[in-house]
């Protein structure tokens, strides 16, 4: 599944303090997390070559696995 502006409304986050402030940043892309799931309690994330796992634990964390 791919994420894109179209999918999924996004927001700008400010972007991370600790980062060198001579330059300016591009803002942190944040989406809904009951979007990005769809109402399913895990979801799989192919990143390179390693495929993580998002889950929805029943404590209402979210949890990634490798």
């Amino acid at each position: 599944m791919l994420v894109s502006q179209e999918t999924f409304p996004i927001s700008a986050a400010p972007a991370d303090a600790g980062q060198d402030r001579g330059r300016p940043q591009p803002p942190t892309l944040e989406i809904d997390s009951l979007r990005l799931l769809q109402g399913q309690r895990e979801l799989r994330i192919r990143h390179g070559n390693e495929t993580y796992r998002l889950r929805h634990t029943r404590n209402d964390k979210l949890i990634l696995t490798k």
